[in-house]
């Protein structure tokens, strides 16, 4: 499923990039249910139907209009999630405390800043000129950090990175994803973007840390809801989520060298 999922991604950058919205939208709304529907089973009451429609919504609104439209959906999001959370409220019998009450909201708006708007910037950059080359580019990098992220760590690690967050990453498997991810990244620059062999070095380094970063964000989620895996939505993998950690956050980077690079 998942390399189906990721041919049908490829498609349609390489062929219409403007059908990626159908495939980002898709990936936003199910990645904030998946995150608001564990947090619901911790206890924690963020409204799921509004916080899903912003997370699809944000996508034709950065793809279409851009930066500005995108963040004032976010914005307008935010306040929308967080008094569908006050009436939710003013309706139960049951009244919350204020502190329980103020804990949703601050999770309602931490589903929106780590989902919505790191996922914006994916669609950002591949509405941009030869941005849907950036978006396979960056992409292929955060492969690499994962997959020498693994390599390595399973056959030399011994030193723990974050025993406390995640136990199996070591320092060794994290050296590992860096050296993966600048050879994939130089390898992207100059034969994908046309650019000069060094930015590769550049744009491995950044997305190799921003990756790691990424999986130790979800690790550290997960820890704090008291689960494993964000939700079963693919078999023997965990939730949709679950994949997309490392990708989010190395969005933002991607998109920022992206301006950086042709502004």
């Amino acid at each position: 499923m998942a390399l189906a999922f990721a041919v049908v991604m490829l498609g349609t950058l390489l062929i219409w990039p403007s059908s990626f919205m159908v495939v980002a939208a898709f990936l936003l709304g199910v990645g904030v249910y998946e995150l608001t529907s564990a947090m619901r089973f911790a206890g924690r009451d963020v409204p799921r139907i509004p916080s899903v429609a912003v997370a699809i919504a944000i996508v034709p609104a950065a793809f279409l209009l851009g930066q500005v439209a995108a963040l004032f959906t976010l914005l307008g999001g935010i306040v929308l999630i967080s008094l569908w959370r006050l009436v939710e409220v003013a309706l139960s019998r049951q009244k919350p405390s204020a502190g329980d009450v103020f804990r949703d909201v601050t999770n309602g708006l931490f589903v929106q800043a780590y989902i919505s708007l790191l996922g914006a910037c994916v669609v950002l950059l591949s509405a941009q000129s030869e941005g849907n080359l950036w978006v396979i580019g960056f992409i292929l990098v955060v492969v690499a950090v994962d997959t020498g992220a693994y390599a390595t760590g399973l056959n030399l690690g011994k030193h723990p990175m974050a025993p406390r967050i995640s136990p199996k990453k070591t320092w060794e498997g994290f050296a590992g994803s860096v050296a993966a991810s600048i050879i994939v990244g130089i390898l992207v620059a100059w034969l994908m973007l046309g650019l000069p062999w060094w930015t590769g070095v550049v744009l491995g380094v950044l997305i190799s840390g921003s990756a790691t970063l990424g999986d130790l964000t979800e690790s550290m989620i997960k820890r704090d809801l008291g689960i494993k895996d964000i939700s079963s939505f693919l078999p023997g993998h965990g939730g949709l989520l679950d994949r997309i950690d490392s990708i989010l956050p190395s969005a933002a980077v991607a998109y920022v060298l992206y301006l950086i690079v042709n502004h």
